[in-house]
């Protein structure tokens, strides 16, 4: 058999952060399972102008994140087919594969809800249009579940003339006004960082009164914040590999997507940032810290009631109260989320994963499974296997003052 020729292909992803290096990633597997590539990269910052060699190269493809005009001008001139995997959004009609900054969002505050908070923060990055967009994201997600949130905005954001240190005395004076508990939510994980600083430079308990989360997963940042941050995890990998498989299909002269391909998050790595019961009635905390403990032993809810001497009426009115779901409905909530992880991390059978999760039958766990999920456990599997396995996954899912917007 005639072996294919080798495409040359120009990778301009920045290799200095979590996120760039995850594409590569996924770029790498493509390669390996289905590619013929000669790959061109060089160590690069995020938002580095395009390499001069580019103009005269004669290779056949360009990978990059497009993150100003100048990129992507470059890369225009080059005349070769080229995918932007960068949020961004600088509307040159590139062919795109980003990360779903909606489910991103929702992902964030739907581990913070579970922790029964009932208000709401985002913390905002000076100039970054893929911030600005959560942000729009996060203001109509409150706002459409009608509950109390507040959004921050960096100090002199058109001079950018504020120190590091300047607008972290900011910071920290708005983290004091906040009212508490309140759940918080950094654009990036490195301003979860920040936050994380501000609340300690203003006195404030975490995860008690602010539990914050962030973006991105960047182990060693997470890490290094004190306490250890919380953080959404992108497909970094799924992102690398379709956008490689969708530039060899450019470069065999077949069309690209006309629309951005989205590509949802992983799942959330919870760390001790939001490890925090934000629920006032004790009794209802125990009750759901009773469910995440046990709801995969096949507990039913006279078993909560009984073992914590609450009577059935209060145990579902404070769960509604408080999580905006009924019990049954957060018992399956947490056996389908244990139902995912082994999916994806396993090669057990489903009837054995469905034993695992509490499911006395294999088939109702496929019903609900497809019902919530929109696939059943055997597709979902099937979509996991591309992607890299990192670990036990939560999945899923006042004072206003001229830098806030309160609501």
């Amino acid at each position: 058999m005639k072996r294919r020729r080798s495409s040359y292909v120009a990778l301009l992803i920045e290799t200095s952060n979590a996120y760039g290096r995850g594409i590569l990633q996924g770029v790498n597997a493509y390669m390996e399972h289905c590619a013929n590539w000669t790959v061109y990269l060089a160590e690069r910052g995020r938002g580095e102008r395009a390499p001069s060699w580019l103009s005269t190269w004669c290779g056949d493809g360009v990978l990059a994140r497009i993150e100003n005009e100048h990129i992507g001008q470059s890369i225009r001139e080059s005349g070769l087919p080229a995918m932007d995997l960068s949020t961004t959004a600088l509307g040159l009609g590139f062919p795109s594969v980003l990360t779903d900054e909606e489910a991103t969002v929702r992902a964030a505050w739907e581990h913070l809800r579970e922790r029964g908070f009932q208000r709401f923060a985002y913390y905002s990055i000076s100039g970054a249009w893929w911030s600005e967009n959560r942000a729009e994201h996060f203001r109509q997600l409150l706002t459409s579940v009608a509950m109390e949130y507040h959004i921050y905005q960096p100090r002199d954001r058109r001079r950018r003339s504020s120190s590091y240190l300047e607008e972290q005395d900011h910071l920290a004076k708005w983290v004091a006004r906040l009212p508490k508990p309140i759940g918080l939510l950094a654009g990036h994980d490195l301003s979860g960082h920040q936050v994380l600083n501000a609340c300690r430079q203003a006195g404030v308990a975490v995860p008690d009164e602010v539990a914050v989360i962030g973006v991105h997963n960047d182990e060693l940042i997470c890490q290094l914040a004190d306490p250890p941050l919380s953080s959404v995890v992108p497909n970094t990998h799924r992102i690398g590999y379709l956008a490689a498989e969708i530039l060899d299909c450019m470069m065999a002269k077949r069309k690209a997507p006309t629309s951005p391909v989205l590509v949802p998050p992983l799942g959330i790595v919870a760390r001790r940032s939001t490890d925090v019961l934000a629920i006032p009635d004790q009794d209802i905390a125990d009750a759901v810290r009773y469910v995440h403990e046990h709801a995969c032993e096949g507990i039913c809810l006279d078993d909560v009631v009984n073992q914590l001497g609450l009577s059935r009426r209060t145990f579902e009115l404070g769960f509604r109260k408080h999580l905006g779901r009924s019990p049954h409905a957060e018992v399956l909530r947490v056996q389908l989320e244990r139902a995912k992880l082994l999916l994806a991390d396993t090669d057990l059978k489903i009837s054995a994963i469905a034993a695992r999760c509490g499911f006395r039958h294999h088939e109702y766990m496929h019903v609900a499974f497809k019902r919530h999920m929109g696939q059943t456990p055997g597709q979902y599997r099937h979509a996991c296997q591309l992607t890299p396995q990192i670990g036990q996954l939560w999945v899923e899912r006042k004072g206003p003052s001229p830098q806030t917007e309160t609501r």
